[in-house]
């Protein structure tokens, strides 16, 4: 059995409308919430082999502000990539690793969530992803797979799943007025 962890990038900062998407950093909101969810993750006790990333500025800076320690290697093609592609990367990158996660963008990462569990193992966790896969959400899966070259749709089951706001009230979506 293998595990896939997932980490949405951040809350992204937009205030200089001048950069590039994929050289913006991420707001105070994103850097206390990729903070919140590096300190969760390792108190959850998921430990990780590697991470394969977007090389992406706000994915970069997420991880710099989770201060998870782990090797990372950046793909250019995790940027953007929806989930076959991910899936992809997953692949060729893990090697011999036994847990491995991704850090990369949505509409991506949510696709990739819902498309590991089959049918018949959908719970209460894959119908919150389903809903919304929001910024710095962290999912973990647990693959029937002995080989990452095994990894395909309906493959895992979906054993955890974390939002900044389930951690801090204050980290949950902005109302206006």
């Amino acid at each position: 059995m293998k595990r896939l962890g997932l980490l949405r990038h951040a809350k992204s900062d937009w205030d200089d409308l001048s950069l590039r998407d994929f050289d913006r950093g991420l707001n105070d909101r994103g850097r206390r919430g990729a903070k919140l969810m590096g300190d969760y993750i390792r108190e959850y006790g998921a430990n990780w082999d590697m991470a394969i990333a977007s090389p992406a500025e706000r994915v970069k800076r997420t991880l710099d502000a989770s201060e998870l320690d782990l090797p990372v290697t950046f793909d250019e093609k995790a940027y953007l990539a929806d989930a076959s592609t991910l899936m992809t990367l997953v692949s060729r990158h893990a090697g011999n690793s036994d847990a491995v996660l991704v850090i990369a963008h949505n509409p991506g990462m949510q696709e990739l969530a819902l498309n590991l569990v089959a049918h018949e193992d959908e719970n209460d966790l894959f119908h919150n992803v389903m809903r919304k896969y929001p910024t710095a959400a962290f999912a973990m899966f647990e693959l029937e797979i002995e080989d990452w070259s095994d990894l395909a749709p309906e493959c895992g089951r979906l054993v955890h799943f974390a939002r900044p706001r389930d951690l801090d009230a204050n980290l949950g979506p902005q109302t206006m007025g």
